[in-house]
């Protein structure tokens, strides 16, 4: 018997199709359309203004690989992650991050990570595959259902800053994004989208010639290639100026800033050399700077940077005119914190 095709892989066209080839109005890939993104059903049993032959034949023919969330863990700050499995049993995190004034949605769009960046505990894992378009929608709708049940407040911003690499899984990213910010999805507006990558020139081009409408972030940690190609490998493909010339290309295209993502560690680039090379890169087009906390792997290579350290960057950003802040993790007694995000659940088959 062949596989069921999981419906959400069907455009609204091909819906339409499906159901004239078997007799029924084109209408009908409205409604189930409807059932499927906006309302997020698990199963063809509520969509309740459907025929129950219809449902049943629907049952036949499709599946609806919705995730499941397996495990909350809730953080003395308020944070919660979510341990998201998928339908083959792998398993990612998401994350919720609630402030003052918003919640944002940490999210994974990929099964581990091929990157190796030493620093983060996410690369630590092979990458397994990418996660499909409605697997990252999914784990918007599960924050989106959080923030309200647990905080009585809307999802207010997105973040791919979670398991894998977004621009090495675009298509899929980009689709999810077009869902997410569709009248027929959640209808969240772009400019509350934020995307985060190592700085693929390439990919980052890409975006720019693709019109894209979401905000970009760069996870920057070095503006020098001596510094970046030890702690980052993917640097020997994409080194400084050619990182600078794909956001040179960026800014001339969209005329929207970026925002750079900075750990500063002890003795890696703390000294006076990285911080006017960073200040020198910040000045390429208009940006802001995350300096970012360091939240420990446990392996002991990478050590916070002195409070002075983090002053001195601050100094000599503002000094040049550069909006910059110290951003502080949160959810760091759940390993949910920016670069914990390891998965200590078993990233593994259903047994």
């Amino acid at each position: 018997m062949a596989e069921k095709k999981d419906i959400r892989a069907l455009t609204k066209e091909q819906l339409k199709e499906y159901f004239l080839s078997i007799g029924e109005k084109a209408f009908r890939a409205q409604q189930v359309y409807e059932w499927l993104w906006q309302k997020s059903v698990k199963s063809f049993e509520d969509m309740t203004n459907i025929s129950l032959e219809l449902r049943q034949k629907l049952e036949e023919n499709f599946v609806i690989n919705h995730i499941r969330v397996d495990h909350i863990q809730r953080s003395t700050d308020g944070t919660i992650k979510n341990a998201v499995r998928l339908h083959d049993g792998k398993i990612v995190e998401s994350v919720l991050i609630p402030t003052d004034k918003r919640i944002t949605a940490c999210i994974s769009s990929q099964v581990g990570c091929s990157l190796d960046c030493h620093f983060c505990a996410t690369a630590r894992l092979k990458r397994m595959r990418n996660l499909n378009a409605d697997e990252i929608y999914d784990q918007v709708v599960a924050i989106k259902n959080e923030a309200e049940s647990f905080y009585n407040r809307p999802l207010t911003n997105i973040v791919f800053m979670g398991m894998g690499e977004p621009l090495m899984n675009y298509n899929n990213v980009l689709e999810a994004v077009d869902k997410i910010t569709s009248d027929e999805g959640l209808g969240m507006s772009a400019k509350r989208i934020t995307l985060s990558t190592v700085g693929l020139a390439k990919m980052i081009k890409k975006l720019a010639d693709d019109e894209v409408k979401f905000n970009l972030a760069v996870s920057l940690h070095s503006a020098r290639d001596e510094v970046r190609d030890r702690i980052m490998p993917i640097n020997h493909k994409n080194p400084i100026p050619q990182l600078a010339d794909a956001l040179r290309y960026w800014y001339e295209k969209t005329r929207r800033k970026v925002t750079y993502e900075y750990v500063v560690w002890r003795d890696i680039n703390d000294s006076q050399e990285d911080i006017d090379a960073l200040v020198k890169f910040c000045k390429i087009i208009p940006c802001k700077v995350n300096l970012i906390e360091y939240n420990p792997i446990d392996d002991g290579v990478f050590q916070q940077a002195q409070p002075e350290s983090l002053e001195n960057y601050i100094r000599a950003l503002e000094n040049a005119g550069i909006v910059a802040k110290v951003r502080y993790s949160r959810g760091k007694d759940i390993d949910a914190a920016c670069g914990q995000l390891a998965n200590k659940n078993e990233i593994a088959e259903t047994v």
